[in-house]
This record gives C-alpha cells, structure tokens and sequence, in this order.
C-alpha cells in the first residue's frame, strides 16, 4: 500500500461480553454515526437515529465502557462530543472461537445482517427520488457459482483491495469529491447449505 492510502483503524473484537454489548440495534446505529460522520454529542446523535437525547447519553455511555467510543474535546454532559475509536470492526465465528464467543459473534452478525437490511430496506422506498445517474450506478448484484474455499478467500481479498481507495474518504472528507454521497455495500459470500459435499454429478 502506498503512503498515501494509510491502513484505516479496525478493532478485533474478542470476548463475548463486548459483542453482547455492541449487538443492541441503537448501539450498533450509534456507533455507525461517529465513525462516518465524526464527533457528535448525545442531542445530534438523537436528531440521527430518532430517540431521545437521554437514551443516545445512556448507549454512548454503554459504548465507551466497552471501548468502542471515547469522549471528544469540549462540551459537557450530554453536550459533550462522542467519537468511535475505530472504523471498523472484527470479530471471529469461525470453529477455533469458543462456544461462548462463537454464540456471541454468531448474534452480534445477525444485528449487522438486520441493520444492512434496513438500510437497503429505506433505499427501496426512496430511490425513485434520487437523481437518474444515482438510480443507474447502485448495484442489486446476486452471483451463484462453484468456487473452491481458496477462490473464495481470494475474492473476499480482491473486494477489500477495490474498496481500499475509497474508504479513505471515511476519515478524511478533505479527498470527498463534491459530487461524493455516502454508500453503503454490502456483500456476502458463502457455501449453500442446501448443496453439501462435492459438486460433480
């Protein structure tokens, strides 16, 4: 990677008390504010998300316990800023995990799976009004195929190589073009589970 284009701050999650705390919907939209819009206070947090001032100050504070999100410069009590700590996050499900962690990140996914449903769920009801060259450029993209788990791997790979560019603009709204708006994309890839073991007849 060039100097330029610096890695971006993940956090690897792992203990199942902090994917327990993080798999609330509200947390999880909290969270999801700070790190894609930087520092704001419980009351702007409540403008966001639709709840009270008071519920936001409560979450935050849920938040920072479990060091997702610290306090900013200036400002007190509910007037006073929040920032995520990182820009993403990790955590493992895979079979080496204990039962406990695995149960844990197992529902901490399935949260993020509701929340990506959501937002395609909002875009559905509102894309007729945006501009015809965003209608166009947004992809309903769905690919079934065999692959090996080593193909696999290496797409998973290829995709973050292709989005590393853009992230950037995440922590740095100075390489924003004027015509940027934020995008969400989301993309999964996985063994069927209604086909199991080889794939030749």
């Amino acid at each position: 990677m060039s100097d330029d284009q610096p890695d971006l701050p993940v956090r690897d999650i792992s203990d199942a008390r902090s994917m327990r705390a993080l798999a609330h919907p509200l947390r999880l939209r909290l969270l999801e504010h700070l790190a894609l819009r930087g520092p704001l206070t419980a009351t702007q947090c409540a403008d966001l998300v639709g709840e009270s001032p008071a519920s936001c100050s409560f979450h935050l504070r849920q938040l920072a316990k479990y060091g997702f999100v610290e306090e900013a410069e200036g400002g007190k009590g509910r007037n006073r800023p929040w920032r995520s700590v990182a820009t993403g996050h990790r955590w493992d499900t895979g079979p080496d995990a204990p039962a406990g962690e695995r149960a844990a990140a197992q529902a901490l996914t399935q949260q993020f799976r509701r929340h990506d449903a959501e937002l395609y769920a909002d875009y559905q009801r509102s894309r007729d009004e945006l501009p015809e060259e965003w209608q166009k450029a947004a992809m309903e993209v769905t690919f079934n195929g065999y692959l090996t788990a080593d193909e696999l791997a290496h797409l998973h790979e290829q995709l973050h190589e292709l989005w590393r560019p853009y992230a950037e603009r995440v922590v740095d709204p100075s390489r924003r073009p004027d015509d940027a708006r934020l995008v969400h994309l989301d993309a999964v890839g996985f063994p069927r589970a209604d086909e199991k073991g080889s794939s030749r007849a």
